[in-house]
């Protein structure tokens, strides 16, 4: 018989995915749901989605990226503390607004991890599927974070996931074994052959 998801997941836990535009996070927090779905309560919060409907107001100095990261954590922490494994893909380049959100859930009692998908920024710029990186090398846009504006790298993340060469499957893997070591999961799902492509958001 099927597990229930409060028998595989033991409560709700905000995995948060910061790195670069094309580093990988939104196709490995996809594999991670796609891991589970059946046997956990797991919801996606893209960054690039909460841009279109939460942040519409929002643009890109720095005043409404860190505006736009503590949205989305707040909006996490509400799924997480109701035993969701809310998984978040987004770039969040200032170190202080990641601190806020983890002290935020840390007020609250839900569990946060957070995972730095480093992928080299000249891999990032090689994938470039927005399109980003060709445009500012075009000088149609500026203020990309990695090139010429800033993004903070995790001094000490939970996990680290450079996806040059790694597949999507086999990244999710790693979460999930994070997550099953710490208790989160009682279970690990079978993602079956993990040698697929290479991930890339």
């Amino acid at each position: 018989m099927r597990p229930t998801p409060a028998e595989v997941l033991t409560r709700g836990v905000t995995v948060w995915l910061t790195g670069l535009s094309g580093a990988g996070k939104s196709t490995v927090a996809g594999a991670v749901a796609e891991a589970v779905r059946e046997v956990a309560e797991v919801e996606v919060l893209d960054g690039d989605e909460v841009r279109r409907t939460l942040s519409r107001d929002l643009g890109f100095s720095a005043a409404d990226r860190d505006e736009q990261g503590r949205r989305v954590g707040y909006v996490a922490e509400l799924l997480s503390r109701h035993r969701v494994l809310t998984l978040v893909p987004v770039i969040a380049p200032y170190a202080h607004t990641r601190e806020a959100v983890r002290g935020h859930h840390r007020r609250h009692g839900t569990a946060f991890v957070e995972v730095f998908v480093s992928t080299p920024l000249a891999e990032c710029a090689r994938r470039d599927p927005k399109g980003l990186y060709a445009r500012h090398a075009a000088g149609e846009i500026h203020g990309l974070t990695g090139v010429d504006d800033v993004y903070e790298e995790p001094d000490a993340p939970d996990l680290r996931l450079d996806t040059r060469g790694l597949s999507a499957r086999a990244a999710a893997a790693e979460i999930l074994s994070l997550l099953h070591t710490r208790g989160h999961l009682t279970a690990l799902p079978d993602l079956g052959d993990r040698t697929a492509e290479p991930a890339a958001s």
